[in-house]
């Protein structure tokens, strides 16, 4: 059945690097918007980066800017999230999510068949 399957989380020290995958099992990714989303304990699930079904339009979140980068490659169904630089606050489980429209807001109630998440500990 079509899906959404997230990898490449783990543990990271202050200023360092991880790299998220998004893979779209059984349906044609290419059609659709894809958004990385996270949600952090005790917080409600937030955007984070946001592109379009050819990768022309991307949004950020204020607080991931010029750390994060949303790329994607249509041939290979994935969505990738390069996170440098990672901060504590960046602790969470990062979920990616898909939509027939990109939303430049990144807001997580547009955005529809999501993957089971991949988490993320930034710590010392």
């Amino acid at each position: 059945q079509p899906r959404l399957v997230e990898s490449g989380g783990g543990s990271a020290q202050p200023g360092g690097s991880l790299r998220l995958s998004c893979v779209a099992f059984e349906y044609a990714m290419e059609h659709y918007a894809v958004g990385w989303f996270r949600q952090a304990p005790g917080k409600e699930r937030e955007g984070v980066a946001c592109i379009s079904s050819l990768g022309a339009t991307i949004d950020y979140a204020d607080s991931v800017k010029g750390r994060f980068t949303i790329s994607r490659d249509n041939a290979k169904a994935t969505v990738f999230l390069q996170m440098n630089n990672l901060k504590p606050e960046d602790t969470g489980d990062y979920y990616c999510a898909d939509s027939l429209w990109h939303d430049d807001k990144c807001s997580p109630g547009k955005y529809n068949k999501w993957g089971q998440g991949t988490h993320v500990s930034v710590s010392a």
